[in-house]
């Protein structure tokens, strides 16, 4: 194992690993302590008492970010006639169908969102097994499914946060930059925390908010009391 260099010793050392926090003071310690030479990502991982083998407790869902993501979205939209023209005026990056297809079996994937309209989800699924794997699928349970195309582009390029469970039964999303500061970095990561509890399977038995933790991307977790959110 490769060992810690002296920035990231020097930050874990200002953070008490056992010690839980409230998400307010994680999401404060998280952006203070980032300190790398760029505008560093700060997130949250949530791990719920989940089975993700199991379809009906698959978390998945979206939450629209009071202060954004702070970075360009990149929209790829799957639509036709009007619709495609809706997703052009509402600032798509990339709209079409067959032709978008054949784009990304090439090896396309410059983008960071696809949205679809439900007619056209032939032909998403043509490519459904590079999309999902990069959590780029559209989904009916995002939003990202709908014929409200114009509405849903502008929404994501607002800052809308799709979260997923992954197969270790953690969610983890981006919830701003430390530049954003603690207060809307907290902001961001409250809405997050309220969309994943509303999310809860009515399958899932015993404690569903298990644990959390917020990090900035070049820096250590920082541990969250996640009881009052339960």
């Amino acid at each position: 194992m490769a060992k810690a260099g002296k920035r990231i010793k020097a930050l874990r050392s200002k953070v008490d690993s056992l010690k839980q926090h409230t998400l307010e003071d994680a999401c404060k310690i998280a952006t203070e302590t980032a300190n790398a030479k760029f505008d560093e990502t700060i997130e949250i991982a949530v791990n719920l008492g989940v089975d993700p083998t199991k379809a009906e407790q698959n978390v998945r869902g979206s939450v629209a970010l009071p202060h954004g993501l702070g970075k360009t979205i990149r929209v790829a939209v799957f639509a036709k006639g009007d619709k495609a023209k809706e997703a052009e005026a509402a600032g798509a990056d990339f709209v079409g169908g067959e032709d978008l297809v054949e784009r990304i079996k090439g090896g396309f994937l410059d983008f960071d969102s696809v949205v679809a309209t439900p007619d056209m989800m032939a032909q998403v699924g043509k490519v459904g097994k590079l999309l999902g794997p990069r959590g780029l699928m559209p989904s009916p349970k995002v939003g990202t499914v709908t014929f409200d195309v114009g509405a849903t582009i502008k929404s994501v390029k607002a800052g809308r946060a799709e979260f997923r469970v992954e197969k270790t039964g953690i969610i983890q999303a981006p919830i701003g930059k430390a530049s954003f500061g603690p207060k809307k970095i907290f902001e961001n990561a409250l809405a997050i925390v309220q969309a994943v509890q509303k999310a809860k399977p009515s399958t899932s038995k015993g404690v569903y908010l298990k644990s959390a933790a917020v990090s900035a991307s070049m820096g250590p977790g920082i541990a969250v009391d996640v009881a009052p959110y339960r």
